[in-house]
């Protein structure tokens, strides 16, 4: 009888054991599901980086003194039992105050960084672009000159001015410069190659590279896109003629001391550049040209002009002779009709 008293007991006894870890690991369980699946207490959103070595433990930690969480203990757990989440990916990212926990440590895993953005304007110099992307305080600076630029790209040229396509390129936080000029390049290769096979037959160019110049000249001529196809018909009639493109902006481009007026010492004055006093193309692009240039140089207008004035705004009164020329030059610039 007291055996059966015994046994009874000992059962009751290891009921309620079982009876309490189950408890105890269920309640364990709801907590951790809880923590997991509790947003982050963030208002708004949050920029979050994660360095070589962090790890999820030391996130959860840092977040509990930041009151993100209530209690890095349960998110520990919560590790443990999807350690999917703690496979970060070093990075920088963004945490929005919708994210539970979980959604932002599997974030974290995610690679998913943030994505900065830059945009370089068609028409600008390669000396402008590598200045404004090094001021990027998201890009990190590795180049210091121009020259250092030509050698990491690879150009056969000296000079790189002409060989990046202007667009707006997206990078993560900490991309060197380089990495964003090596797109820009990769780009413009392609594009150039494209317009050379589509070129007009019979273009007064004898290679790629030259209608790469021709481009950004057309590129700083105008800066309206309908008249690009007529300027740059106007530079290759120039050309099949021999006569001297005459065209500012490489006068610009070459000299050194000019303060926003082109004067007559500049046009007077010998430089590679200077197209009042070289024939031809000049030796190196003017600038970086955007597409629709590009596609002018390879398909100009059919016309007999081979004048042009700037009319005040923004576009451009086109002249078949010198007289004609002359005075579109007397009604635009000096007002005289």
């Amino acid at each position: 009888m007291a055996l059966k008293v015994w046994i009874r007991a000992a059962v009751w006894s290891v009921s309620l054991a079982i009876s309490g870890v189950v408890a105890v690991v269920g309640y364990g369980y709801y907590r951790i599901q809880q923590a997991l699946a509790s947003p982050v207490a963030i208002s708004l959103a949050q920029e979050v980086k994660v360095q070589p070595g962090d790890t999820s433990y030391v996130l959860l930690a840092q977040w509990e003194r930041q009151g993100w969480i209530d209690s890095a203990f349960w998110g520990r757990l919560g590790l443990r039992m999807e350690p999917k989440l703690t496979q970060l990916k070093t990075g920088t990212y963004a945490l929005e105050p919708t994210m539970s926990l979980r959604q932002a440590l599997a974030h974290l895993a995610s690679g998913e960084e943030i994505q900065f953005q830059i945009t370089l304007v068609e028409g600008g110099t390669v000396a402008e672009w590598l200045s404004q992307i090094q001021a990027h305080p998201r890009i990190r600076a590795t180049l210091d000159d121009v020259a250092a630029l030509a050698e990491a790209l690879g150009t056969e040229q000296e000079n790189p001015e002409g060989w990046l396509f202007p667009d707006t390129y997206a990078f993560t936080d900490g991309t060197e410069d380089r990495a964003v000029l090596l797109r820009a390049y990769r780009r413009m290769t392609r594009e150039l190659e494209k317009a050379w096979a589509a070129r007009q037959p019979d273009l007064p160019l004898a290679t790629p590279y030259e209608l790469l110049i021709l481009a950004s000249i057309v590129e700083k001529e105008t800066g309206a896109p309908g008249e690009r196809s007529l300027v740059s018909s106007v530079f290759v009639n120039r050309l099949n003629k021999g006569m001297r493109l005459q065209t500012d902006p490489t006068v610009i481009y070459g000299a050194h001391d000019y303060q926003g007026r082109i004067t007559r010492k500049h046009l007077d004055t010998w430089t590679p550049y200077n197209t009042y006093r070289i024939n031809g193309l000049t030796p190196t692009p003017i600038a970086n040209p955007s597409l629709a240039s590009l596609q002018a140089a390879a398909q100009p207008a059919q016309s007999d002009y081979l004048y042009f004035v700037s009319k005040g705004d923004g576009s451009h009164q086109f002249s078949r002779t010198l007289r004609e020329h002359n005075n579109a030059v007397n009604r635009y610039i000096r007002n005289r009709k």
